[in-house]
């Protein structure tokens, strides 16, 4: 039987270039959502590592000093596994040689694994020419019978994504951002309504003014919205028998799969001249 609700969370956390202290924060938000009873808890993006920029002085040349990015990783599966919760978690994503890293959303399971990793595909032209190596494949994992999928901050606009998380059957799309772009909730929302599935949008609390961490509905509509002010963790029920939902889970999703296929307007297309000519009045 298929389960009907899941509880998860969104942390706004401070995010520093010190992933010491992005460290620390991860996981004390981590401890807040699972005393509310969240199986899952998501992060924006950056929040461990830091997020890339020529303003910040900890990437400096990209001499990055990966050890306390790896051990604080580490540090934020044990808890996960001591808590028994999942976690999805921004940062950056080492790779070999002189290739510059991943900006990634790290999956780490109930057990303490990481699960799967998801590397921000469509990157921004200051990120491709100066920061990061793009990603090459979609990210969706299951937790308790509901399927998540990942997106990062500019990927917002690209709406053949968020249709590719659609037809992966995606229940709720996990969106990180670095941005204080208001537009971006708003796409959100949009992608959220015309797909029917639940968009969770996690921001640092340094960026929250303009948008702060978010749930959004299959409908599109806000459930909860963080503070636009602090550090917050929200917490929200995926709710398959919300009756708020029911026409946008229960109808206009299965719906609009009906119409995609076409059939049903092929068999209702008539030979009328009235139709075929598009010039008379």
């Amino acid at each position: 039987m298929t389960p009907e609700r899941m509880r998860i969370a969104v942390a706004q956390t401070e995010v520093t270039t010190d992933p010491g202290a992005n460290g620390a924060a991860i996981r004390a938000a981590m401890r807040q959502a699972a005393e509310q009873g969240a199986r899952l808890v998501h992060f924006g993006e950056g929040a461990l590592s830091g997020y890339a920029g020529a303003a910040k002085p900890y990437y400096r040349g990209w001499r990055i000093d990966w050890a306390p990015v790896a051990a604080e990783l580490r540090a934020t599966m044990a808890v996960a596994a001591e808590l028994g919760i999942w976690a999805v978690v921004g940062g950056n994503h080492r790779l070999s040689g002189d290739h510059w890293p991943h900006n990634s959303l790290w999956v780490i399971n109930d057990r303490g694994e990481l699960a799967d990793r998801y590397d921000k595909r469509l990157v921004s032209h200051s990120e491709i020419t100066g920061f990061y190596t793009p990603g090459d494949h979609v990210c969706t994992f299951e937790v308790d019978g509901f399927r998540f999928g990942c997106l990062l901050c500019i990927e917002v606009n690209f709406p053949e994504l968020w249709l590719e998380q659609r037809e992966l059957g995606v229940d709720c799309v996990l969106f990180s951002t670095y941005s204080e772009d208001p537009i971006f909730e708003v796409l959100a929302r949009g992608h959220a309504a015309a797909n029917g599935y639940w968009v969770s949008i996690a921001v640092p609390a340094s960026c929250a003014a303009a948008g702060p961490s978010a749930v959004i509905g299959p409908h599109g509509y806000v459930l909860e919205h963080a503070g636009p002010d602090r550090p917050e963790v929200i917490c929200v029920d995926l709710d398959r028998t919300d009756p708020e939902l029911d026409i946008a889970l229960n109808k206009a999703r299965p719906w609009r799969e009906i119409a995609r296929v076409g059939d049903i307007y092929t068999t209702r297309r008539v030979d009328d001249f009235r139709s075929t000519d598009r010039t008379s009045i």
